[in-house]
């Protein structure tokens, strides 16, 4: 059994709180492994934390977009039947990896925020609460482009993601984010795209990304790593993914485990907010 969560990739350094809480979500979800859990469910439990959490670009911390709105995407994939759920745009509700927990189980598996608002509504999930004065105000200060904030967003993508292996040898992977700051309504990152921002196939392995979305899209880096990981290790399928983003401009962080349960923590930036649980306890970090 082994859970791997990070908490964003980028040039800056994480705070000593964001790293409590990864290691307290690490714990949190562990537990669940340890008791018998689905690696899915340990994914969507330790993502709810860090979402709940107002620290990571996820959930009630997600950056406000061009307009004021704080829109949220997030996605799963379970590796055993390889089921899907992904949310795109979601407007008013506090924990969107809840709610792809839910499209998961629906037809249609990747739902924009009028039908997730829906969703979320009939399954009682709890509303998100509107932007404060603090996250106001730094969107002002990003569109006049001054600030300490506008250098910080430009260099740290905090979205959080996981991904864990099970008893029972199954695996899954998350991704939980609230876009870039001050974007462009309407714009899409790699965290609700399967095959971009997370992967997860149980004879292969379970991978979630980190960095500029547009980049991680072209690559379909989560699938690219994963299907690699047939012939190789982690570390070598995380390193050459990465040498090729690189190579055309991008930056991300992974965080990968195959089936076997070897796994990899890489990212192209200075710094990589990441953690991982196993039996043998918390180990947390925030550099490579």
């Amino acid at each position: 059994m082994l859970l791997i969560v990070h908490g964003g990739a980028g040039d800056q350094r994480p705070t000593r709180k964001a790293l409590k809480i990864l290691s307290t979500s690490l714990e949190h979800g562990f537990a669940l492994l340890e008791s018998g859990g689905t690696a899915l469910n340990a994914v969507v439990a330790t993502l709810t934390l860090l979402e709940d959490s107002g620290i990571f670009n996820a959930g009630t911390g997600g950056n406000l977009q061009l307009d004021g709105i704080r829109r949220l995407d997030a996605s799963l994939m379970e590796g055993h039947e390889l089921s899907t759920g992904a949310v795109i745009g979601a407007e008013g509700i506090k924990n969107p990896i809840q709610l792809a927990r839910l499209i998961m189980a629906l037809p249609n598996t990747t739902m924009t925020h009028v039908g997730a608002e829906k969703i979320a509504k009939a399954h009682n999930l709890d509303p998100l609460l509107p932007p404060d004065r603090t996250a106001l105000e730094k969107l002002e200060k990003i569109k006049k482009g001054r600030g300490k904030a506008v250098q910080a967003f430009k260099r740290y993508f905090s979205t959080v993601g996981a991904v864990a292996l099970d008893r029972e040898g199954h695996l899954a992977a998350g991704a939980s984010t609230g876009g870039i700051a001050a974007m462009l309504p309407g714009r899409v990152g790699d965290t609700p795209i399967i095959g971009a921002g997370v992967y997860a196939e149980d004879g292969q392995g379970a991978v979630s990304c980190t960095g500029r979305g547009e980049d991680i899209i072209r690559f379909s880096l989560a699938k690219e790593i994963c299907m690699n990981l047939a012939s190789m290790s982690p570390a070598v399928a995380s390193r050459r993914a990465l040498k090729r983003l690189v190579k055309a401009g991008g930056a991300a962080g992974v965080i990968v485990l195959n089936r076997q349960g070897i796994f990899s923590i890489m990212h192209s930036t200075r710094f990589m907010a990441a953690g991982y649980a196993d039996r043998k306890g918390i180990s947390i970090q925030e550099e490579v």
